[in-house]
């Protein structure tokens, strides 16, 4: 009887402890206070100003690497935002402006890397790709807010993933809660790597936004960065 009532008790701490994993909130972390010890960018774009953002190396490492490398190499000056798409994103990286070229730090392409404490929240600096663990030099920055962000987005990203057969197809409470607050674009996540937080200069992703496009979605007037400062 003694053994039997151990082995009960062992089996409850089991459920609790499965139970309790399965209950974790991601720790959302692109929306804590940038320290001094995190690595930070600021893109200075002509005529608009400076974005600044905070990058995350302990949850994308290469990308990460790519980036910072890309930028102080001078990669990424003078490189325009060629596709700019309201609630939606601003997407540059590319030195021939066609959305078609861009190479990494490696001259070949390099994997996705997920996080599931990173999202493609509204001010999200993510990955571009042409499929999976295409990554080379392109980039975006999420600019869709709660407005353009529906009440059932994380469903219709659950459903869209299922269908790619990739991509997130589980929501925390908490990342849908934040995804109601703040806008982006979830049907992105598990898509794009997301490496990066804007923490200031939101304001100028806005003001991107807005600017005239063609038909592909190119601004009329460049939209130029003309340099990306890492501070490390």
């Amino acid at each position: 009887m003694k053994k039997i009532g151990v082995l009960f008790l062992a089996v409850c701490m089991m459920m609790v402890f499965f139970v309790g994993c399965s209950e974790k909130q991601p720790k959302l972390i692109q929306f804590e206070q940038p320290t001094d010890s995190m690595v930070k960018a600021t893109m200075t774009i002509k005529d608009y100003g400076d974005i600044e953002l905070v990058l995350y190396p302990d949850q994308a490492p290469k990308t990460v690497e790519n980036f910072v490398g890309l930028a102080e190499k001078g990669y990424y000056d003078g490189v325009v935002f060629h596709r700019v798409i309201e609630n939606f994103m601003i997407q540059g990286g590319d030195p021939t402006a066609t959305g078609m070229g861009g190479t990494s730090l490696w001259n070949k392409p390099f994997e996705d890397e997920f996080s599931n404490d990173l999202y493609c929240f509204r001010g999200a600096l993510c990955m571009a790709n042409s499929g999976a663990n295409t990554n080379g030099s392109q980039f975006f920055i999420v600019q869709a807010d709660k407005d353009a962000t529906t009440s059932t987005a994380t469903e219709d990203a659950i459903l869209y993933h299922q269908t790619q057969g990739r991509g997130v197809t589980e929501y925390a409470d908490n990342v849908v809660e934040k995804y109601q607050e703040v806008g982006g674009t979830p049907h992105l996540d598990g898509l794009h790597t997301v490496f990066g937080q804007v923490v200031s200069g939101m304001d100028i992703v806005d003001e991107i936004i807005a600017t005239e496009t063609d038909q592909n979605d190119k601004p009329l007037e460049s939209v130029v960065i003309e340099h990306i400062k890492i501070e490390q």
